[in-house]
């Protein structure tokens, strides 16, 4: 059975609270656009993409059940002020932001036409959320036939060794994952040897989400600390590191979870080819390089206690950023998106003409 974080249906959102993983599977309900900024801010949900999807159909389901609105300008506000909101629980990954841009766009062109009614623009913004969802996957489904086929290129079709970090599966999207979806078609075609996955401190969305994923499909695997990948570089053959994206910019920075500038850092000492793997949605064309990306900082008790259990010294002082930009030229391998595979230079170009001709 496929592994669903996301189950939706007209006025119905429930998502598995990843907060209880590994050990219970719960899915919890979203029943307006305030459940879903909470269980964004919370983490029971996380991953650029799925914060996408799960922040807009928490508005769909809220304007499934909406009387409260009786005229179109009315409800395009209500719309466009929820959207902005939804914007501010998890500012880094650029995927909520660009979606609130565009249906905002939608919105705002809707209600300025002669005619327009209360209930065919509810519709239509309902129907431009669900197609969120499937477009995903499909675009997901790309990602990893995509950096399969580069991966086996490279390797001459000889099984790989891959190594991950963080979680970008389907409890990181929509369904299939990115980074992990490139495991798991690799995996299909019985070419991955082996997967590795860091713990991904402090959060340990590695150990407790992608082993989760690994285990559920049966990919041979095997869980390292986060301190571990350099000794695993140098002691085992692995064919490469891939990683997901919260925001790539222009000039191919990338924005992914801590501890994903120091792997780049040790696969380009090893020479390991290090690979991002990413929706076109997640490219901001926008921000020149990495230093013009606003950094989410958590709390420190994600540091400082494990569960609710204290592991460490009372008094100390604590920083904890959520993530780290990746310099563009430790991309050795390139960005694996669903139109295929870019080095960093050309990525800009490539997918604007990529994008211009899917249109």
């Amino acid at each position: 059975m496929a592994l669903l974080s996301i189950k939706y249906s007209r006025g119905n959102l429930d998502i598995l609270d990843q907060l209880l993983l590994p050990t219970q599977s719960k899915y919890i309900p979203v029943t307006n656009s305030e459940d879903g900024w909470n269980v964004i801010k919370k983490m029971q949900v996380r991953g650029a993409p799925a914060i996408a999807i799960v922040g807009c159909l928490s508005l769909a389901v809220e304007l499934a059940e909406d009387g409260e609105h009786s005229t179109v300008g009315d409800l395009a506000h209500f719309i466009c002020d929820r959207l902005q909101y939804l914007v501010t629980a998890r500012p880094t990954g650029v995927n909520m932001g660009e979606a609130s841009k565009r249906l905002t766009s939608l919105v705002k062109d809707m209600a300025a036409e002669s005619g327009q009614t209360v209930d065919t623009l509810r519709e239509r913004f309902i129907k431009e959320c669900e197609d969120m969802l499937e477009k995903d996957i499909a675009v997901n489904k790309n990602i990893g036939k995509y950096g399969a086929d580069h991966l086996l290129t490279v390797s001459k079709n000889q099984p790989v060794k891959v190594l991950t970090h963080c979680n970008t599966g389907s409890l990181a999207t929509g369904g299939y994952g990115t980074a992990l979806g490139v495991v798991r078609a690799l995996h299909e075609r019985e070419k991955m040897s082996h997967a590795y996955c860091t713990e991904t401190r402090p959060y340990n969305q590695g150990s407790r989400l992608t082993a989760y994923e690994l285990v559920h499909d049966k990919i041979p695997a095997t869980l390292i600390c986060d301190s571990m990948a350099a000794l695993l570089l140098e002691q085992q053959d692995i064919s490469a590191i891939v990683v997901g994206a919260d925001r790539v910019v222009a000039n191919g920075d990338t924005a992914n979870k801590i501890g994903t500038y120091q792997l780049a850092l040790v696969a380009k000492h090893h020479n390991v080819p290090f690979y991002v793997a990413c929706p076109s949605t997640s490219f901001d064309p926008t921000l020149a390089s990495g230093k013009e990306i606003k950094i989410e900082e958590r709390a420190s008790e994600e540091m400082t206690s494990v569960k609710g259990v204290r592991v460490a010294a009372l008094g100390i002082n604590c920083w904890n950023p959520g993530f780290d930009i990746t310099p563009a030229s430790l991309i050795t391998g390139g960005v694996i998106t669903e139109f295929g595979v870019f080095s960093t230079g050309d990525l800009k170009a490539r997918l604007a003409d990529c994008l211009k001709m899917d249109s």
